[in-house]
Order: C-alpha cells, then structure tokens, then sequence
C-alpha cells in the first residue's frame, strides 16, 4: 500500500506537468523555435539527418515543437514506470526476505492508473487538435495554386492571385542516365539533389499565404512538402486543400507520398520561396514565356518543325508510360508503336489527347492533356505518326486542328 500510495503520486505529479507543457509548443515564445523559423535549414533531407526537417513556417515549428513534446511526455512514461517497475523487483525481491502482499485490489491505484492517462492524453490533445485545426483553415489566401497529380508529374495553374493564369506541369529533371532501369546500371554519378529536382518549379512569394487545391488526373498521389508540414492527398475526382506560409526564402524539396504505380519514387515536389520583388519578375517572365509558347495556331508547320517539337513533348511528357521506344508496358501501358489508334484516322488521336480515354484494357486510363498547348498537342501526335514502324495515311497534324477540336 505504502508503494501504492507514492505511484499515485509519482503519477499525479506527471499529469501536472504535462499539463503545463502544451504553452511549450508555442512557435514564437521558444528561443529554439524562433532560430528554427529563422533559418529553416536546407530545405530538404540530409544525409545522416535526425529528427524532423527544420521548419520554414509556424505550423511546421508547431509540429516539431508536438513531436518534442510528446517525445519528453513518454520519456517521462517511460522512466516512471519502469523506475517503479525495476525499483520494486530489487527491493522487494524474495530473496531479501520480503513476501508477496495479500490484497486483491486498491480503489487508490486504479482510480489513479485511470484518471492519471486521462489527463496526460488530455494535455497532449489540447495543442495538438489547435495545430491540426490551424492547418486546415485555408481561408483568406493571398495565392490559390491548383496542384494536379498525373503519373507521373504535377500540373500546376495558378488560380488567385498575383500570377493567376500561369499554368505549367512539372516534371523529373534528374537524367536517365544518373537512375538507371532495371538490369542496366546507371552511367552518370548521381547529382546533389538527385530524384528531387525539377524542370519547372512552383514559385511563390515569402510571408504570403498559399493556398493548395490538389486534385489528380488517374490515382490517388499526395503532395508533400515536409518543411512546411504540408501532407495532402490528391485524389481523382476529388478537391482537397491545404495551405503554407513559408517565413524565409529558399527552395524547399519533396515528394508525392502515396505509392502511385511504378514510378511513385520520380514524381518531386520543388517549391521556391523568393521576396515579393522577385516574384513579380518570375510572373512577369513566365507571362511572358508562356505567351512565347503559345504560337499562333493559324500557322502552318512543317512536318520536320513539328517532329521536331514533338519528340521534346513527347519525351517529356509521354515517355515515362509508353516509353521512348514506343512499346509501351505490356499490360500496364499501351505500346504506340503500331497502334491502330496511332495509325488511323488522326480526329481519334486528337479526341485521346484532348479529353482522355479509359479502354478497359489497362488500369489506367490515358489522361486527358488539355494543358498542354494546341502547337504541343499537334506537334507529339505527328511525332508519333512518323516515328518507329508508324506509317499512316494522315501523318500530319496542325495547331489549328487542335484549336477546332477543342471548340467541338
């Protein structure tokens, strides 16, 4: 009884601390975690890295601050009960005379081993329920950015906002010959930011609230973002949301983080976080080039301009699931080297492109690519149509095809 009765008080004295713990999980009252917000480290992992990756913004330093919390809470736990525990079997042991205790119960000990879990679990609720609420409200954004997951890339179109009407996808920039394939080994060393590099990256103003709509075009992904303590699943048919305020510039790296089919492991996520200044001149700049890019779709190429254009959208863009061999993935993707669709009338080709199609023959259907612009779209459909064993009867198309189908 008499071990019983300082348990009791071992655990009550637990509770009371844990109970004036949650003001530690405070961002800015924290010399720790005002350094953390002010560096944020590299913006992605480390070799060697322990614990969670610096935050760049406060609910990430709120996260790092619960997972300390709840670490020391069950430290705590854990040298209690265990003190208690070895404590009694040396002291207490038979040899050193001492006889097991003849009672069957104590009211005390299990009002206690009751009341005292209750508390602690209710002290380590409190701030972990007002983070998790933070990171759902998405109110009040300064720039809303549409992220789509495709397999296996991320569409991005800037929605509200400064940059409203942006519009890019976002691919692996790390070189083939630095991954390899199954059976054949790389021939490149691998570069620093190796599988977690992009050719174009979402940029965003620092000190402004950005809004993510996710949203994907064939399976579930998820966009992630550890620094910023952004996790949310892009599901097809689905618009979820979250939000970041990143607190320092920098480029902060991730990746989706649902298994999405056999390429899961190349789809990063890259985001830079510039001054307002520079941000500005990024819009302006991609305003620009993006106008660059869309070409009068009056004009009338060449098939070898159009072969040429091609082969880069199709490599970016279309190799990862047909490959650039054409053959495809015998029962995951369709082979466009002798495809009947490739090789027939060109009007069904467009249709494909344009909104997507689900054959029953593989998992999954073929996305649709209106992103892409019409001098792309025409440009990767006459690629196919004069490349490999391809030989159809209509073996060109124009921008201005694109632009009909699309008004149909």
């Amino acid at each position: 009884m008499k071990l019983a009765k300082r348990l009791q008080a071992l655990m009550l004295g637990l509770a009371a601390v844990s109970a004036g713990m949650p003001a530690w999980a405070e961002p800015a009252t924290t010399a720790a975690g005002t350094y953390r917000a002010a560096t944020g480290g590299t913006g992605g992992p480390v070799p060697h890295q322990l614990n969670l990756q610096p935050p760049s913004t406060a609910i990430a330093t709120e996260v790092y601050d619960l997972h300390n919390l709840m670490m020391i809470i069950c430290l705590v736990i854990f040298v209690a009960v265990f003190g208690v525990m070895f404590y009694s079997i040396l002291k207490h042991r038979k040899s050193l005379g001492h006889k097991a205790a003849t009672f069957h119960e104590s009211t005390a000990v299990e009002i206690a081993w009751t009341v005292v879990p209750f508390l602690i679990v209710i002290g380590m609720a409190l701030p972990a329920t007002r983070t998790v609420v933070g990171m759902k409200d998405t109110s009040n954004a300064d720039i809303t950015i549409k992220a789509t997951g495709m397999q296996w890339k991320w569409g991005y179109d800037y929605l509200k906002g400064e940059g409203e009407g942006i519009s890019f996808v976002s691919n692996l920039s790390t070189p083939r010959a630095q991954i390899g394939a199954p059976g054949v080994a790389p021939t490149e060393a691998r570069g620093e930011n190796y599988l977690m590099e992009v050719d174009n990256e979402v940029v965003v103003p620092v000190n402004k609230k950005i809004r993510i709509v996710t949203t994907a075009n064939d399976v579930i992904h998820a966009w992630m973002i550890p620094a910023f303590a952004v996790k949310q699943d892009a599901i097809p048919g689905f618009v979820r949301d979250t939000w970041f305020k990143s607190q320092h510039t920098g480029v902060f790296r991730g990746n989706c983080a649902e298994l999405c089919g056999k390429e899961h492991a190349f789809m990063p996520i890259v985001v830079r976080v510039v001054t307002a200044e520079e941000y500005s001149a990024w819009v302006d700049g991609k305003k620009k080039e993006m106008a660059a890019l869309a070409d009068d779709p009056n004009k009338t190429w060449t098939i070898d301009e159009l072969k040429t254009k091609g082969e880069k959208v199709y490599t970016a863009n279309c190799a990862v699931c047909h490959q650039a061999t054409g053959k495809g993935v015998p029962g995951a993707f369709a082979a466009l080297d002798g495809s009947a669709i490739v090789n027939g009338a060109k009007a069904e080709q467009i249709h494909v492109l344009l909104n997507g199609q689900k054959s029953g023959k593989f998992p999954s259907e073929m996305p649709a690519w209106k992103q892409l612009s019409d001098t792309d779209i025409a440009a990767v459909i006459t690629y196919t149509r004069n490349n490999w064993s391809n030989k159809p009867a209509e073996n060109i198309v124009q921008p201005a095809e694109i632009v009909a189908a699309r008004n149909k």
